[in-house]
């Protein structure tokens, strides 16, 4: 059993410049978080903008990944504080919002992982630099949110023209690029090989790391096109689904024992037609 788990351990290893992996999880079977944990996982991505998963479901999710070394992070399904802090309370490490275009978004995502559970006017001034927390509230909100990461899902044209102001906000630790809806932002549906894709994804990761930020990027598809994007400086490797994998494996086990069944009835049949 892995033993040892510290919250900030996510964290600390991006912060190190280490390559960190992990993968979506769409199943709450019982026996699941166990089957990942042999993977050696960094961290599990729990989409909840796309996956029926219920409150309840995402916190044993959570709360199972903790207890075996891995860190949950989720994915809200809107750029809404309330829910991120919601998330949070029921044990998501890390936070991301789809198609974050809007510096208030990030901010206030930031207040939601960070500042928690500061709320309201107060924490707005405090995230806008009006007023500053004191030495106490300070303390006590960093002892709060220990090791809380806070993950901007950048997926839209809009926020790539401004992304500089968007990545300088204080607090965010990351950024996760959504490929699929980025290339149908761009006019160019599910194209990951076209030039003007690949350039704007070199300059998100050629930003986010400019700004001392983690970058990963979501594929289901071949582990090539992964390693493809490392090399280019991702380094939160998001790695396929369960779905898609037991899709994928099913598939090709499916194509080899039907095609043996096939080569088995053309013997059969070559062997009827001899004439003794």
């Amino acid at each position: 059993m892995i033993t040892g788990f510290q919250k900030d351990d996510l964290k600390q290893k991006l912060l190190q410049r280490h390559q960190v992996y992990g993968t979506c999880i769409t199943t709450n079977a019982p026996r699941w978080p166990g089957i990942v944990a042999g993977s050696d996982l960094d961290f599990v991505f729990i989409d909840t903008e796309h996956i029926a998963i219920d409150r309840a479901e995402v916190s044993k999710m959570c709360r199972s990944y903790q207890a075996l070394g891995i860190t949950p992070i989720v994915r809200i399904p809107k750029p809404d504080p309330f829910l991120a802090s919601q998330v949070v309370d029921d044990g998501a490490i890390g936070i991301i919002a789809p198609y974050l275009e809007h510096v208030d978004e990030i901010k206030g995502l930031v207040g939601a992982t960070k500042y928690r559970p500061l709320k309201g006017e107060k924490l707005k001034n405090i995230l806008d630099g009006k007023i500053h927390p004191t030495n106490e509230l300070k303390s006590y909100l960093e002892k709060y949110n220990h090791g809380n990461l806070c993950i901007a899902n950048i997926e839209s044209v809009p926020a790539v023209e401004q992304l500089d102001k968007l990545l300088s906000i204080e607090g965010l630790d990351g950024v996760f690029i959504g490929p699929h809806d980025l290339s149908i932002n761009m006019g160019i549906p599910e194209q990951y090989d076209h030039p003007e894709f690949i350039k704007t994804v070199k300059v998100i990761i050629q930003k986010a790391r400019k700004h001392t930020l983690g970058v990963g990027i979501h594929f289901s598809l071949e582990p090539e096109r992964q390693l493809y994007w490392i090399k280019e400086g991702v380094n939160i490797v998001i790695h396929s689904s369960d779905m898609a994998l037991f899709s994928q494996k099913l598939r090709a086990d499916m194509n080899i024992l039907k095609s043996l069944d096939k080569n088995i009835k053309n013997d059969e049949q070559n062997d009827s037609s001899i004439i003794i």
